[in-house]
């Protein structure tokens, strides 16, 4: 069986993407089509920041963007020296607070200790972090992307934490997503599975696909990482047949395989 996952691929030097994997243990034949593109700005203004780590009470990450802009800045021969010199063991001294496990090893690449990883969205990681900081302490620094939820914003405001946003990615729209998604419906047919990874995968992708399905579009099943894109979903008119427990490929995967082997019984 055919499952159609609308994400971004894993950096090629990492081996297979793990998504494509996991559905492969269970027999599906899944497919990854790229979705978004990300310009990268105000990284000037960002390694500024990372350079007083004295300013700040920790970092919040919320999307794996957030630290390839931080990897970007450390590209930079003189700037990867002052990193490694001092300031990540500067950083080091304070939480690194983060949504997720793919968040969570981009965090560890960089040389930080992650926490709160478990979370899984950004309610959750709300939570954590207002169990640990007190209010009115130093701010949190959040590298964030244009499109960010205001749910972690707004849940440490009403906690009296300080936060401060740094907006240093925007989303777009692959320029290949159309031709993509047509060439994938006329040569690998109906998928009984398309699996969207985020609010912006829904509004970018859902049109095109309705309209290349047709009147098969009820044999799809569709499938969110989470509840943040579930809810995207729904608002579009499309409910998730199933939502990931958390969002990693191996529940994911799981998920799916209940989803389709209950459908077929």
């Amino acid at each position: 069986m055919k499952v159609l996952l609308l994400k971004d691929p894993k950096d090629k030097d990492s081996g297979p993407d793990p998504y494509i994997k996991e559905l492969g243990l269970y027999g599906f034949e899944a497919t990854l089509i790229p979705v978004l593109s990300f310009e990268f700005i105000s990284l000037e203004s960002l390694f500024e920041k990372l350079s007083r780590p004295e300013c700040y009470g920790g970092l919040v990450f919320t999307s794996p963007r957030a630290l390839e802009a931080i990897k970007i800045c450390l590209k930079e021969n003189s700037k990867n020296e002052a990193w490694s010199k001092s300031l990540k063991q500067r950083w080091n001294t304070k939480p690194a607070y983060v949504v997720g496990k793919a968040t969570a090893s981009l965090v560890e690449e960089i040389g930080l200790t992650p926490q709160g990883e478990k979370a899984g969205n950004a309610e959750k990681l709300a939570e954590y972090i207002c169990s640990r900081e007190k209010p009115n302490s130093s701010a949190l620094l959040f590298p964030c992307g244009a499109l960010k939820r205001e749910v972690l914003p707004t849940a440490l405001r009403e906690k009296g934490i300080p936060l401060e946003s740094l907006t240093v990615y925007q989303t777009t729209q692959h320029a290949d997503l159309q031709e993509s998604l047509s060439s994938y419906f006329s040569q690998q047919g109906i998928p009984a599975s398309v699996v969207f990874f985020s609010p912006s995968g829904v509004k970018f992708c859902l049109q095109h696909i309705q309209k290349l399905a047709g009147d098969f579009i009820n044999h799809i099943k569709f499938a969110a990482i989470g509840p943040t894109t579930a809810e995207a979903m729904e608002a579009a008119g499309i409910p998730a047949s199933c939502t990931a427990e958390s969002p990693t490929p191996q529940d994911l995967a799981a998920g799916i395989q209940k989803l389709l082997h209950v459908q077929n019984c």
